[in-house]
């Protein structure tokens, strides 16, 4: 039997946010990308404050993202986005057993970067999300059979400075570090959504890569593959 699509109850998505900012920018890469789903979020901004605070995922930020995953499940969605690369392994890790889809956001960004460059660099403010980007990137080159070199480095004063809101400096720190390491790769990986603002005034020497479009450009393919037909 055929169903008039207009009468079947909207799909939701339903983001997990720990940067409240970002809710506006991410509702509307969905909204673009899956026309017609219902997009929640939730914002905990404790689960990357906890993190950088004891330099790494620990089990209470583990169990809350849990929290947040369950209750995501129980308002109905019918896929989870985690907006925070910081908080990639422990989402690899819960998505394996969680019954509604769960993604991490930048899982399309590394499938690009391996499959487009073979000397890749690896730039974040934050020793926290650096790791979790570095082993994807490696993970995801081993799954596509793809020899990379990676270059991670650590823009290690930026972030204190982006936090005090002195941006300018955030941004010249990462521009610097940007001419450096593109000395040594052919592409570079930005391991923050934040730092693309860094790049975007001047006319960089390598190509960069940042996950907010090429994830929702990932996820909104694999949910369109998986929609299972009505009856």
């Amino acid at each position: 039997m055929t169903v008039d699509p207009s009468l079947q109850p909207a799909r939701k998505l339903t983001f997990i946010h720990t940067v409240a900012l970002l809710e506006p920018m991410f509702a509307k890469l969905a909204e673009e990308r899956l026309p017609g789903w219902e997009i929640a979020s939730i914002a905990d901004e404790s689960l990357l404050a906890r993190t950088i605070e004891n330099g790494k995922v620990v089990q209470e930020t583990a169990e809350a993202l849990t929290a947040h995953v369950h209750a995501a499940e129980d308002a109905g969605s019918d896929a989870i986005v985690v907006t925070c690369s910081t908080l990639g392994d422990v989402v690899d890790t819960l998505s394996a057993r969680t019954a509604t889809p769960l993604y991490r956001i930048d899982r399309g960004m590394a499938e690009k970067a391996v499959l487009h460059a073979s000397s890749i660099g690896i730039l974040a403010t934050l020793p926290t999300t650096l790791d979790p980007t570095t082993r994807l990137l490696r993970q995801t080159a081993d799954r596509l059979g793809r020899r990379c070199k990676f270059v991670a480095h650590l823009c290690s004063d930026a972030f204190a400075h982006l936090k005090s809101g002195d941006t300018q400096t955030h941004d010249a720190l990462i521009r610097s570090d940007y001419e450096v390491l593109s000395e040594s790769v052919d592409l570079i990986v930005l391991a923050q959504a934040s730092m693309a603002r860094a790049l975007q005034s001047v006319s960089p020497p390598r190509p960069y890569l940042t996950s907010p479009e090429l994830g929702m450009d990932y996820i909104a393919d694999l949910l369109r593959l998986t929609r299972v037909s009505p009856d």
